[in-house]
C-alpha cells in the first residue's frame, strides 16, 4: 500500500505517528510512505518586500522543521519516508498531492473539534475528508 502521511508538526502529528507505530498492519516494511507538509503561502505584499530567495529559504527551513522529526521517528521503526513539502492553501494540496501521487491511503492527525469548532473555525482535516477521492484515516 502506498501511503501519505499528512504531518504539520503539532502534537496531534506526534499522536498519528504513536497511533501508527502500535499498529503494525498500517506501519511496515510491506507499505511505501511519503510524508508531506504544507507551508501556507505568505502574503504577497510580504513575499514582494523579502524577495524570492528569503521566501524559498523561509518555507524549506519551516518544511525541514517539521518533515525531520517525522522522518527521523519513522526510521527509528525501519520505516524510509519521502519527504514532500507544498506552499499552498494546506487543505487543497494535500488532497491534490494525494490523488497525483496515486495513494492508497492518507493518514493524518485531527484537532477533534466539535461540530461548533468545525462550523466556526473549519479543518484542515475536514476539508481535506470531505474533498479527497483517495481514503482518509484520521487520528484523534
Amino acid at each position: 500500500m502506498n501511503i501519505l502521511l499528512a504531518v504539520d508538526g503539532s502534537p496531534y502529528t506526534q499522536k498519528m505517528l504513536a497511533y501508527l507505530t502500535s499498529h503494525p498492519e498500517i506501519l511496515g516494511s510491506a507499505h511505501s510512505y511519503s510524508a508531506i507538509t504544507v507551508q501556507p503561502q505568505l502574503p504577497a505584499r510580504a513575499r514582494a518586500a523579502l524577495g524570492k530567495e528569503v521566501v524559498d529559504e523561509y518555507y524549506a527551513e519551516e518544511s525541514t522543521k517539521v518533515l525531520d522529526p517525522v522522518c527521523s521517528y519513522l526510521a527509528e521503526h525501519g520505516v524510509q519516508a519521502t519527504r514532500l513539502s507544498k506552499v499552498g492553501p494546506v487543505a487543497d494540496s494535500i488532497i491534490k498531492a494525494a490523488e497525483e501521487g496515486k495513494f492508497d491511503l492518507l493518514v493524518m492527525g485531527t484537532h477533534g473539534h466539535g461540530a461548533l469548532g468545525r462550523l466556526v473555525m473549519g479543518s484542515v482535516s475536514t476539508q481535506v475528508l470531505a474533498g479527497s477521492q483517495v481514503p482518509v484515516l484520521l487520528i484523534r
